[in-house]
C-alpha cells in the first residue's frame, strides 16, 4: 500500500501495517528531518525491520539528497533475513513504478496502482551484505578451512600487496588467488549490477563471474546505497578503519537488535592476555628476529627503504592496505597519531628488540600471585621504571608491526595472532587514560591453587566506541524489541535523542500471556538468589514447574537460566531427583552448551521433535546463542520460562570496576544498572516467544524478585502492560490453571477479520487517524487565532511542531478548552500529575505502613 506522511509517499510492501509501525515511521521521519538520533523500543514481531527498511527507502528515494543507509545487525542470518526483507520491498515498490509501454493498458485507459505481481520497473539501487572472508571465501581449498583465522591468513597470503606484486613479475613463485585477480581486470565500480543482492547471491554470481565477493563488495562499498552488516564494522576500531571510512557523512545508520550495543562498544576497546598468548607472542619475536637476519643478508635494500620510508613519515596508500586487516589499528580514529614513528623503533631489528623486551616484562607481571588493578598511567610509569621503554613507541608498536610484517613478506598469520594482540594491548594501554583499567588476575577462581593468570585491560566508557559514529554520522537509530527503560542508553553512550519511544502492543486477542511464579505448590518461595539457589525445596519446585508444563503444553517449552554453572548443577539436581525420568514421558529434553557445533545440532533435533508431535524441550542460558538470535515461533515455542533473574556474576572485578565508573562518572547506580542489565536480557529470553500478532505463546517468569515493583518496571512496556496484579505473584498450581484456560482460549478458531482497524490498519485507516489529528489541531490552533492553509500549512507564521514550546502551548489550550466545557477530565489529570509530582519529592506514604504510631 501507498500512503503519505507529511509531503512524504511511504511504500509499505502489505496490505496492511500495524498501528506500531505507522507510529514507528512517524518518528523516523521525524528523526531524518531533524538529523538526529533516536532510541525506539517496538514489540516483537511486529515488523520493525519492514517498518524501517520502508521509511528509509522512501526517503532516499523522495528527497534529492540521496542519503546511504548503513544497516547494522548482529548475525549473519540476521543480515540474510534483513535483506531478503529489502528484496521483497524493492519488488513490491516496483509495482508503483510502471515503464513507458505499463502506464495505460490495451484500450489507452491509465493503469491502477500497484501493477500485478512482476511487473514495472525496479529503482536503480545497490543493497549489499558484507561479512567475513570465511562466510565469503568461495577459493576450492581456503573455502574448506574450518577456522575463521586461517581462512583469513591463507586469503592474505594470496591477495596482500607484495604478494600481488611477486607473483604478476614472477609467476608460479607466490601462489595467487584467481577470484581476486579477476578483479582488478573490472572497473571499480561496475563490479555487480544493480539490485539487492544477499550473501549467497553474491556468492553465486561471483563463481560465474570469476571474481572474488569478499573484495568484491569491499571495493563496491563507496558506490552502494544501502549496506547491511555487523555492528563490529562500525564499532570496532579495528575494522571500522579498513571497512567503514568511505561512508558518507550524511548516511543514515541504523543499530537494529540494539539492546547489548552498550556491551559490544566495550568489547571492541577491551584485550585479554594469558600465560600461552605470551609464550606464543615470545615465539613470533623469535620469529621475526631470524626473518630480518634472512632479509639483511638477501636483500638488504628493503629493509633500508623501509627505515628511509619511516624517517620521511610516509605512510602506504590504501590500495596497498587493503588485504592487510591483520595488523589494522586498533585505536578510535581521532586518537591516532599523525606523525612519524619514533626513531628507537624504525629500524627493524630495534623494534623487535622492543617488542622482546616488552613480552618479557608482561611474562613478569603474570608472576604475581595476587590481584592488581591498575589505571594505564600507573602501568606505564612502572613499565618506564623496569624497562625504560617509553609512552611514545609503545603507541606506534601495531602500525610498526603492521608495517614490519609488510616488509619481511611473512606468510601464515594467523601464527603470528597473539604477538599482534600484544601489540594492540601495547597501542592501547599507550593511548588511552580515562575510561579503562587494567586488571590482574592470577587464578581463574578464588578457590582454585594452579595459576592461571590473565591480564584484562578493560574498557569501562561503553561511549568512547561509539562516540566518532554519532560525531561523523548526523542520524542514528538505535532500535529493538527489548531496550527499556529507554533513558539508560542516551545516559551510558552521551547522546541526546530527538526521539525516545517505546511502543505499546495493539491486539485485538490477547496472545501472548505473561506470568510471575513467585513460590511452588507447597507455598515455599522460588529464586535463583545465590542464598538459596541450591536449596532442595527451590531446585524442586524448579522441577515441578518444568514437569507441569510439560504435561500441560503442547510442541515446545524453552526454559532459560541466568547462567552455564547454575544450569549444569540444576540438571544434575533434577536427574538424582527422579525429574528429568518424569519430564521425560512428556517431552524430549536438548541442553544448549557452550559449543556452537554442539548447540546447533541440539538446536535442529529440537526443532525436529516440536515438528513432527512428539514435543520437547529446550534448556539454554540467558546471554548464550539461543537468547539472542534464535526465533521460536509458533508450535517451536508455546511457553518460555525464565528460571531466575539473569543477574550478571557481582563478584567479577571487571563488572565491580564498570559498576564504580558508572556510578562516579554517569551517576547510575550500581543496583539500578545490574537491574536494568538483568531485565533486558530476561525481557529478550521470553520475547522469543512471540514472533508475530498471529503467533502465541507464554510466558513465565519463575522468581519472586520479579513480582517487584522495581523488576516490572524495568521490562519493556508492552510486557508489563500485560501483567496484571492477579497475575504477578502466583503459585505453580495457580500458573498451570491459568496457562491452561490460556492455551485453551488460543485453540479457538479466530476471526482474522477482527483485527481491521483495530491491530491491522489500511490505507483508510491511516488517513482516517491522520485527518482526525488534524481536525483535532486545528481545534486548538483556532483557540489562539491561528488557521491551517489548503495545503495544511499555518497561515501566518511558520511554527515549528518539535519545539518544546509549541508543544506545551498546544497542551495548555487543550486543557482551558476542555476547563470551559466543564473542567472535569482536564482537573482530574491535572491533579494527578500534580500528585505523581509530590510523590516523586516526598514519597508516597507506603514506607509508612506497618509502622507503630505509638513508637
Amino acid at each position: 500500500m501507498r500512503f503519505y506522511i507529511d509531503d512524504l509517499p511511504v511504500i509499505f510492501p502489505y496490505p496492511y501495517a500495524f498501528p506500531e509501525q505507522v507510529a514507528m515511521m512517524n518518528d523516523l521521519k521525524r528523526t531524518l528531518d531533524a538529523n538526529g538520533k533516536a532510541v525506539i523500543e517496538s514489540p516483537s514481531g511486529t515488523g520493525k525491520t519492514v517498518s524501517l527498511l520502508s521509511l528509509i527507502v522512501s526517503y532516499q528515494m523522495h528527497y534529492p539528497a540521496a542519503r546511504k543507509l548503513i544497516y547494522c545487525t548482529r548475525t549473519v542470518p540476521e543480515i540474510e533475513k534483513v535483506l531478503a526483507e529489502l528484496s521483497r520491498l524493492m519488488e513490491y515498490r516496483a509495482r508503483y513504478n510502471p515503464g513507458e509501454d505499463e502506464v495505460k493498458d490495451e484500450d489507452g485507459v491509465e493503469r491502477e496502482l500497484p501493477l500485478p505481481k512482476g511487473q514495472g520497473q525496479h529503482e536503480d539501487i545497490l543493497a549489499l551484505g558484507l561479512s567475513s572472508r570465511k562466510n565469503l571465501c568461495i577459493h576450492p581449498s581456503v573455502s574448506r578451512e574450518r577456522r575463521g583465522n586461517v581462512v583469513d591468513a591463507r586469503c592474505r597470503d594470496m591477495t596482500s600487496a607484495w604478494a600481488c606484486e611477486k607473483g604478476r613479475q614472477e609467476p608460479g613463485s607466490v601462489e595467487l588467488c584467481d577470484f581476486h585477480e579477476n578483479l582488478g581486470k573490472l572497473e571499480p565500480g561496475h563490479l555487480l549490477p544493480h539490485g539487492v543482492w544477499t550473501l549467497e547471491d553474491v556468492k553465486d554470481y561471483s563463481r560465474e563471474q570469476g571474481i572474488c565477493p569478499y573484495f568484491g563488495i569491499r571495493r563496491m562499498l563507496p558506490f552502494v546505497n544501502i549496506v547491511v552488516y555487523s555492528f563490529h564494522y562500525l564499532l570496532d576500531p579495528k575494522v571500522a578503519e579498513q571497512v567503514s571510512k568511505e561512508m558518507s557523512k550524511d548516511a543514515i545508520v541504523v543499530f537494529d537488535e540494539a539492546h547489548n550495543i552498550d556491551n559490544v562498544c566495550i568489547e571492541s576497546l577491551s584485550i585479554d592476555l594469558t600465560r600461552p598468548m605470551l609464550d606464543s607472542a615470545y615465539r613470533s619475536v623469535d620469529q621475526l628476529a631470524k626473518r630480518v637476519d634472512e632479509v639483511k643478508k638477501t636483500d638488504a635494500a628493503k629493509l633500508q627503504d623501509e627505515y628511509s620510508n619511516l624517517v620521511e613519515g610516509l605512510q602506504q596508500s590504501s590500495t596497498e592496505r587493503e588485504a592487510e586487516t591483520f595488523m589494522a589499528n586498533p585505536v578510535l580514529p581521532e586518537d591516532l597519531l599523525k606523525e612519524a614513528i619514533p626513531g628507537n623503533i624504525r629500524r627493524a631489528e630495534h623494534f623487535v628488540a622492543f617488542l622482546k623486551r616488552f613480552v618479557e616484562y608482561l611474562k613478569t607481571r603474570m608472576r604475581v600471585l595476587h590481584v592488581v588493578a591498575e589505571t594505564p598511567t600507573s602501568f606505564l610509569q612502572h613499565l618506564k621504571d623496569i624497562t625504560y621503554i617509553e609512552r611514545k613507541p609503545l603507541r606506534f608498536c601495531a602500525e610498526r608491526l603492521r608495517m614490519l610484517v609488510s616488509t619481511l613478506e611473512l606468510t601464515r598469520l594467523d601464527e603470528f595472532a597473539a604477538l599482534q594482540k600484544v601489540a594492540a594491548f601495547a597501542t592501547l594501554v599507550a593511548t588511552y587514560d580515562k575510561g579503562f583499567l587494567l586488571i590482574l588476575e592470577p587464578f581463574e577462581t578464588e578457590n582454585a591453587t594452579v595459576p592461571n593468570p590473565i591480564f584484562h585491560f578493560t574498557c569501562l566508557d561503553a561511549s568512547l566506541a561509539i562516540q566518532p559514529v554519532f560525531e561523523r554520522f548526523s542520524s542514528v537509530i538505535i532500535t529493538s524489541g527489548t531496550i527499556s527503560p529507554l533513558d539508560m542508553y542516551p545516559k551510558m553512550l552521551k547522546f541526546e535523542t530527538v526521539v525516545q519511544e517505546s511502543y505499546p502492543m495493539t491486539l485485538t486477542r490477547q496472545c501472548f500471556l505473561p506470568l510471575v511464579i513467585t513460590r511452588g505448590s507447597d507455598q515455599i518461595a522460588i529464586s535463583s538468589r545465590f542464598e538459596v539457589r541450591n536449596d532442595p525445596s527451590v531446585v524442586r519446585n524448579y522441577g515441578s514447574i518444568l514437569i507441569e508444563y510439560a504435561k500441560c503444553i503442547p510442541d515446545g517449552i524453552v526454559a532459560f537460566f541466568p547462567s552455564y554453572l547454575y544450569m549444569e548443577s540444576i540438571v544434575s539436581a533434577w536427574h538424582d531427583m527422579g525429574i528429568l525420568e518424569e519430564v521425560w514421558k512428556y517431552k524430549l529434553v536438548f541442553i544448549e552448551t557452550p559449543d556452537a557445533p554442539e548447540t546447533s545440532v541440539a538446536l535442529e533435533n529440537y526443532r525436529r521433535a516440536c515438528d513432527n508431535g512428539r514435543g520437547a524441550i529446550l534448556l539454554s542460558v540467558a546471554r548464550g546463542k539461543v537468547s539472542e538470535g534464535i526465533d521460536f515461533d509458533h508450535n517451536y515455542g508455546r511457553a518460555v520460562v525464565m528460571f531466575g533473574v539473569p543477574y550478571q556474576y557481582t563478584e567479577s572485578r571487571i563488572l565491580k570496576a564498570r559498576l564504580e565508573f558508572l556510578r562516579d562518572n554517569f551517576r547510575i547506580r550500581e543496583n539500578d544498572f545490574l537491574t536494568f542489565d538483568a531485565m533486558r536480557h530476561a525481557a529478550q529470553c521470553v520475547g522469543r516467544v512471540l514472533r508475530g500478532k498471529s503467533d502465541y505463546g507464554l510466558m513465565v517468569f519463575a522468581d519472586k524478585r520479579f513480582a517487584r515493583a522495581d523488576k516490572r518496571s524495568k521490562l519493556p512496556k508492552w510486557i508489563a502492560q500485560q501483567i496484571t496484579d492477579t497475575h504477578s505473584n502466583l503459585s505453580t498450581d495457580m500458573a498451570i490453571v491459568e496457562s491452561k484456560l490460556f492455551i485453551r482460549r488460543m485453540a479457538q478458531p479466530f476471526d482474522q477479520g477482527a483485527k481491521g482497524g483495530v491491530s491491522l490498519w489500511s490505507v483508510k485507516d491511516i488517513e482516517e487517524r491522520q485527518r482526525k489529528e488534524k481536525e483535532h489541531f486545528e481545534r486548538l490552533m483556532a483557540q489562539d487565532g491561528l488557521e491551517l492553509g489548503e495545503d495544511g500549512a499555518l497561515d501566518g507564521d511558520v511554527i515549528d511542531f518539535n519545539d518544546p514550546e509549541t508543544l506545551e502551548a498546544v497542551e495548555r489550550h487543550e486543557r482551558e478548552l476542555e476547563a470551559k466545557r466543564g473542567g472535569s477530565a482536564a482537573q482530574i489529570e491535572e491533579l494527578a500529575d500534580g500528585e505523581d509530582e509530590f510523590d516523586g519529592q516526598f514519597g508516597d506514604g507506603r514506607e509508612l505502613e506497618g509502622m507503630d504510631v505509638d513508637a
